[in-house]
């Protein structure tokens, strides 16, 4: 009898264990906020119907422990071995691990709309208008008042025109990638990546660079991929990265991290564009960072007067280029510069060619307002 007890007991005990594998095997490792301080923005926000512009980026994944960490990564690889499958650019089960290519055949559904549009008409206390030209959307504690005064301030920093860098463009999520063409439809299994520089955000970078060279303004175009094949963890290897140059090239004042967003729903993908010299350009959005207190970003509002005086340059030459500043409790360490800024160069459902002609509008503005701070 005491037998029989003690073997049921034994089995209780496995059983509680199983279930308590079974809970933590469903956790899920990759919904982290890209800030440790800061939740991801709500539904709500990227649903308001004045702007749908916010990036999801704030639920830029961080390395977590779980046990599943191993097998999301096998996920990622196969999900990668299928693009390389599906492109035809591979006859063999193996994968260089190292290359996304990007498609050369596509699997074009008509539910899934792509959708036109200028961004340009923004409502709601959050937004005010800069005195230059452009607007701000401030999602801080900080009043719309304070941050109009900043933004009449000269930037923190003055640049040479000598044989050394003053600028850094550079990529956090290097892989980032756009369509092929206009087109009413796309294809759902796209993931909108890719290792190729051609088509991905580092032509975008690639464009602004040739215009600041032109300029006589020193740049350096570091192409380093952050975000494959882990997308988790990339602002920390970017962050290197860029310590990395700054400690080579201290001359270097501006530091520009160029993405493309994302706005989407299920079944469409928002293409933001306007049309400039006759040319089809995708809107971009600047992010200036704000610091609440927990993330070492003393500095922040330089970044911002720098955000401000780039915004305005830009709205004075090419109307309708900018959607509003994000001015929000983000870090995309913009710590370590007080000319540090991300960009948004359009969103996945603009083309390249629509990204990179917005690349060369950037790259002139830009020198224009480096070339005003010598």
């Amino acid at each position: 009898m005491r037998r029989k007890r003690r073997h049921r007991r034994k089995k209780r005990i496995w059983g509680v264990v199983i279930c308590l594998l079974g809970i933590l095997c469903s956790i899920p490792a990759w919904h982290v906020s890209a800030d440790p301080q800061k939740e991801p923005e709500s539904q709500s926000d990227t649903a308001d119907t004045s702007l749908q512009n916010v990036r999801s980026e704030g639920c830029v994944p961080l390395p977590v422990w779980n046990p599943l960490q191993e097998k999301a990564e096998q996920i990622t690889m196969q999900a990668a071995e299928t693009q390389l499958a599906d492109s035809g650019q591979v006859e063999h089960p193996s994968v260089d691990a190292s290359v996304v290519p990007y498609p050369t055949s596509w699997n074009i559904q008509e539910t899934c709309d792509v959708i036109r549009t200028t961004y340009e008409d923004y409502t709601g206390d959050a937004f005010f208008t800069l005195p230059n030209g452009g607007m701000v959307k401030n999602k801080t504690d900080h009043s719309n008042a304070e941050l109009l005064a900043e933004s009449e301030l000269p930037p923190a920093f003055r640049i040479a025109v000598n044989d050394q860098p003053q600028v850094l463009i550079m990529h956090t999520h290097t892989t980032e990638t756009y369509e092929p063409e206009v087109r009413e439809h796309y294809d759902p299994q796209f993931s909108y990546r890719t290792t190729d520089c051609s088509k991905n955000v580092v032509a975008v970078g690639d464009a602004i660079t040739a215009e600041l060279q032109a300029s006589g303004i020193g740049v350096i175009h570091s192409d380093a991929v952050h975000d494959y094949p882990s997308y988790n963890g990339a602002y920390d290897r970017s962050a290197e990265t860029v310590r990395g140059i700054l400690a080579e090239y201290p001359s270097i004042k501006v530091v520009l991290d160029i993405h493309r967003d994302a706005i989407c729903s299920d079944t469409t993908l928002s293409q933001p564009i306007v049309t400039i010299d006759g040319k089809e350009a995708a809107q971009i959005m600047i992010i200036s960072g704000c610091d609440d207190g927990t993330m070492n970003m003393p500095n922040y509002l330089m970044n911002f007067r720098f955000a401000c005086r780039l915004q305005s340059q830009m709205e004075q030459q090419y109307p309708n280029f900018t959607r509003p500043i994000l001015f929000d409790y983000r870090h995309y360490n913009q710590d370590l510069t007080t000319g540090s800024l991300l960009i948004e160069v359009g969103s996945h459902g603009n083309t390249v060619e629509q990204a990179v002609y917005s690349g060369h509008l950037i790259g002139k503005s830009l020198a224009e307002v480096l070339l005003d701070l010598k």
